[in-house]
């Protein structure tokens, strides 16, 4: 087979060149090109504008767009593969997506070009998993806003919640979403002997938590409440007022997923009025954020630049995991 192999600035050439050499050494035709590589930065930019506008939004160089025309399999993380590219591929059977979405693949095009689309969910879940409970952590027990306090060398004691300081322990954390990452995030809480329930429409049970039946009875319980869906039409904005105004005022909600699961202005507003405790926050509408956006100023929140499921290890065991289930379906 004719492979496209695209690298970027988070999976740089390097590293999908041994991610993908289990697919070289059984005979496949490999031809590497670089895409967005300029900065981490400048990527996350044009990202953020395909989850947000879709693949059809922002166009591809036609140097790698002429080179997909040519293949049969194209291997791809950011990279937008929207309605013109694969219309116009004849010889393309297969996409593979380092990530575990696929926003970057127009799928209607490509189901109706025969073009099946792999990707590799699960591949950030433990860094996602692991940075949840960090923010968890860093909200609660105040551990970011007094890091910034003492660089201004301030010796911080009050805090918004300083009269409701709580331990892990005892306490109940409630998942939007029990996947891969949500799996890991009740399994490494339970450790911490918090108790831990979910909702999740495609899951019956876990051996970590119980199962509730809506979406109301989860945040109305819940002392932590945490996000791991992915985003569709039908979830856009699915925390918005009406759920905030359920939950304990002295909860947190904690979002590690995509800021439009969430109605930010609603949140911004419970956060402000302090109908909540306080807000862990990842992923933001617009990225980065205005020197003027209200989380900036909000004492109650603690606010990272969509950091997640962004380490080494994540990305370096992308490339293999994907190879892996190409090898599979070629070899069927």
């Amino acid at each position: 087979m004719k492979i496209l192999a695209i690298a970027d600035a988070f999976i740089p050439l390097d590293m999908l060149t041994e991610g993908t050499k289990e697919l070289a050494d059984a005979g496949h035709d490999i031809t590497y090109v670089e895409w967005e590589s300029e900065s981490i930065e400048k990527l996350q930019e044009v990202n953020l504008e395909v989850e947000q506008h879709g693949p059809n939004g922002v166009a591809l160089p036609s140097n790698i767009a002429d080179q997909i025309r040519e293949v049969e399999v194209v291997i791809t993380q950011f990279a937008p593969l929207g309605r013109e590219v694969l219309s116009s591929s004849p010889n393309l059977k297969i996409v593979g997506v380092l990530r575990g979405g696929t926003e970057n693949v127009d799928a209607e095009a490509a189901k109706a070009a025969g073009i099946t689309v792999l990707n590799t969910g699960g591949r950030n879940a433990r860094a996602v998993a692991e940075f949840t409970v960090g923010m968890i952590l860093a909200e609660t027990r105040n551990i970011a806003r007094t890091h910034a306090a003492m660089t201004e060398h301030v010796w911080l004691k009050d805090f918004p919640n300083s009269d409701n300081i709580w331990e892990l322990e005892g306490r109940t954390v409630g998942l939007i979403g029990a996947g891969n990452i949500g799996q890991l995030v009740m399994r490494f809480l339970k450790g911490m002997d918090m108790t831990c329930q979910f909702y999740d429409p495609y899951l019956e049970s876990s051996e970590y938590g119980t199962k509730v039946e809506s979406l109301e009875e989860l945040v109305s319980t819940s002392d932590v409440v945490t996000i791991h869906s992915c985003l569709t039409e039908e979830n856009h904005h699915l925390v918005g007022e009406k759920l905030l105004n359920l939950m304990k005022p002295t909860a947190v909600l904690v979002n590690t997923a995509r800021s439009g699961l969430v109605d930010e202005q609603a949140l911004l507003t419970a956060l402000r009025e302090g109908k909540i405790q306080g807000a862990a926050i990842d992923t933001f509408d617009e990225e980065p954020l205005a020197q003027d956006s209200e989380w900036m100023s909000l004492p109650n929140v603690t606010i990272t630049s969509h950091l997640a499921g962004s380490t080494r290890d994540a990305f370096a065991k992308t490339p293999k995991m994907l190879s892996k289930k190409l090898l599979e379906l070629l070899e069927r």
